[in-house]
């Protein structure tokens, strides 16, 4: 992972910082418990268990760099930037689809902080980029695999 700049929401910091806690304090003496344990299997060249272990432990280091380098390069959005004229990171955005006429309510945040199952979408996502900048009232059209979908932007929210 590049340093590229992290943008997340106040939600999104905690979430990360308790996720790098939990690996830290918890995770890493629960692998290291199971590391012990396997060697005292004996042969750790034919033990399952002491490789399950340790590419576990492998897994855990490694997501404990990635979330250190992302709180490094964080920007913080704060609810007091949040613009409800404009959609911006941050702002909650509920939209019309124009063929359907079903309505979707979606926050809008950083890459890292995307869980489209909680309508939780990317700025760079193809609606995210869609809608970024736009007013309540604007058409949008989103490009997606099946072809063009035409949002309009109901109401924006903090």
């Amino acid at each position: 992972m590049s340093d590229k700049e992290v943008i997340l929401t106040q939600d999104g910091l905690k979430r990360l910082e308790e996720e790098l806690e939990n690996l830290k304090s918890v995770r890493r003496r629960e692998v290291a418990e199971r590391i012990k344990t396997a060697i005292g299997y004996g042969d750790i060249s034919e033990n399952s268990e002491y490789e399950d272990a340790k590419n576990e432990q492998a897994f855990i280091e490694g997501r404990i760099i990635t979330l250190e380098k992302m709180l490094r390069n964080a920007r913080i959005i704060n609810n007091d930037e949040i613009d409800t004229d404009t959609v911006s990171i941050g702002s909650t955005v509920i939209v019309e689809d124009l063929e359907f006429g079903d309505t979707m309510e979606y926050a809008i945040v950083g890459t890292a902080e995307s869980d489209p199952l909680q309508n939780k979408i990317s700025n760079e996502s193809p609606v995210g980029k869609a809608i970024l900048g736009q007013k309540k009232g604007a058409v949008v059209d989103v490009n997606v695999p099946a072809g063009v979908i035409q949002y309009k932007i109901v109401d924006i929210k903090k």
